[in-house]
């Protein structure tokens, strides 16, 4: 199997890279990101919740479960079961960070 760099991000060009991986994030994401830019936003889709771009490293890093990426690999996701709000959510306002929690109406 052959492997090719698509993109080298460094310390320099991190802000640029994290700017065009939101671009390319959900539009509900986006919209919820700019009001609440230092919450981490949680969707609840189906019976799943998701976090998405940087927020999802976050979740992933924190509650140890795995980061993933769309189907065209332009933006990191995170999810975990409805269920499990109870276990994570504690764990990610203990290790100080602010949570959004959306839904559908």
């Amino acid at each position: 199997m052959k492997y090719k760099i698509v993109e080298m991000v460094t310390p320099y060009n991190y802000n640029v890279h994290l700017k065009k991986e939101i671009d390319n994030a959900p539009e509900y994401y986006q919209e919820m990101k700019a009001k609440h830019p230092d919450a981490i936003i949680l969707y609840r889709k189906g019976d799943f919740y998701e976090a998405y771009c940087e927020d999802a490293q976050i979740v992933a890093d924190v509650v140890g479960i795995y980061v993933t990426t769309n189907t065209n690999r332009t933006y990191r996701k995170a999810g975990f079961p409805h269920h499990a709000l109870d276990i994570y959510l504690p764990k990610l306002v203990r290790a100080g960070y602010r949570i959004a929690i959306c839904d559908e109406i």
